[in-house]
């Protein structure tokens, strides 16, 4: 099957029940998205799978022949993208196995409500749990993100 990664395509050999956070993983090594709970209800695995937040410990690798990937991995390019700096900056993460996945999760939220209420954005990461931070950094470093692409965009 073929399934474009982070931009790169890739030719993989999956077995039928295959989960895409093996192939993730495993096959590919990129490791950076996590495998927290197996049943949906951590969102550590969330990854952008065309465009679409998706939680890849519940998707048959089968399901995303053809589609686009995207990973904690291919977020950045030459500099961090605007939601990592700011879960950096506003201390966001403390011992970091949620962060990928509420990175993901801040990624798709912002593509759909650039200047999002408190209300969205509890509810764009209600799929996501941290046991460290209470969230209230997390939603100060959402708060920023948002503002850091909006003035990239001006």
């Amino acid at each position: 099957m073929q399934m474009t990664i982070n931009g790169q395509l890739k030719d993989l050999t999956v077995k039928d029940n295959m989960l895409l956070i093996e192939v993730i993983r495993d096959q590919l090594q990129l490791t950076g998205t996590h495998n927290g709970c197996d049943t949906t209800q951590c969102g550590c695995c969330t990854v952008l799978m065309d465009q679409q937040a998706v939680k890849s410990c519940t998707i048959l690798a089968r399901q995303a022949e053809g589609a686009s990937i995207q990973t904690i991995e291919g977020l950045a390019g030459e500099h961090l993208h605007p939601v990592q700096e700011a879960f950096s900056q506003e201390h966001g993460l403390q011992c970091g196995y949620c962060t990928p996945g509420m990175i993901m999760s801040t990624v798709y939220l912002l593509q759909r409500f650039p200047q999002p209420t408190d209300e969205q954005i509890k509810e764009g990461l209600a799929g996501n749990i941290c046991r460290c931070t209470g969230y209230v950094n997390i939603i100060a470093a959402v708060k920023s993100a948002a503002k850091k692409i909006q003035e990239v965009r001006v």
